[in-house]
C-alpha cells in the first residue's frame, strides 16, 4: 500500500515508499473574526473550540464542520507561484500548515494530527479576502482541494509544531 490518494484510492511516493503521513508545518488562530492570525507553537484541540482560542472552531453547530482548518504547504507554494507573490501562509487563515502529505479530499477521511483526531468534512472554499491579497489568488487556490479541507474535532488532544499528521481511514 502507498499514499492514500485524495478519492481514496493508494499511489507509491517517491522511491515506492509507503507515505500516508506528513508533518505539522506550522499552526494558527485568530481570536475573532477579521483579526490577524496568530501563529502558535503548540494547541489544545477540542469538541467545543477546535483550536484553543480560534474564533471560528468554537462557532455553533450540530456538529459544527468546520472546527479545524488544514492546507498542504506544497499547494500554498503553488497557488503563490501561480500569482507570483510570497505571502506567509496564516494569510490563508488555516490553523494548520501539513507538510510532506496529500491531504485526503473526500469527507469521512480522518487524520491524526498530534494527539488529536480530525475527520474531514469537505473543502475549504476561498474566500473573497484571498483575492485582497493577490490578484488571482483565490483562483489559484480553487482546483483540487487546494485552498484545504475543513474538518471537525472526533477525538481531543494536542498539536505541536513536528508533529506527525497520519491518514488513518
Amino acid at each position: 500500500m502507498g499514499l492514500l490518494e485524495p478519492h481514496g484510492r493508494h499511489r507509491q511516493g517517491d522511491g515506492g515508499a509507503d507515505l500516508v503521513s506528513g508533518r505539522v508545518a506550522g499552526i494558527a488562530r485568530h481570536a475573532r473574526p477579521r483579526a490577524p492570525m496568530e501563529v502558535i507553537d503548540h494547541a489544545t484541540v477540542t469538541f467545543a473550540g477546535g483550536i484553543q482560542g480560534d474564533y471560528r472552531g468554537a462557532m455553533k453547530g450540530k456538529p459544527y464542520k468546520r472546527q479545524v482548518t488544514l492546507i498542504e504547504a506544497s499547494d500554498w507554494a503553488t497557488a503563490q507561484d501561480l500569482v507570483g507573490h510570497n505571502i506567509a501562509w496564516q494569510e490563508r487563515r488555516a490553523n494548520l500548515l501539513a507538510e510532506g502529505i496529500d491531504l485526503p479530499q473526500r469527507p469521512g477521511a480522518r487524520l491524526r494530527v498530534g494527539t488529536a483526531l480530525l475527520e474531514v468534512t469537505r473543502e475549504t472554499d476561498p474566500c473573497e479576502r484571498m483575492e485582497a491579497l493577490a490578484e488571482g489568488l483565490r483562483a489559484a487556490l480553487t482546483p483540487d482541494w487546494r485552498g484545504g479541507v475543513c474538518t471537525m474535532v472526533v477525538e481531543e488532544g494536542e498539536v505541536a509544531v513536528g508533529d506527525t499528521i497520519r491518514i488513518e481511514a
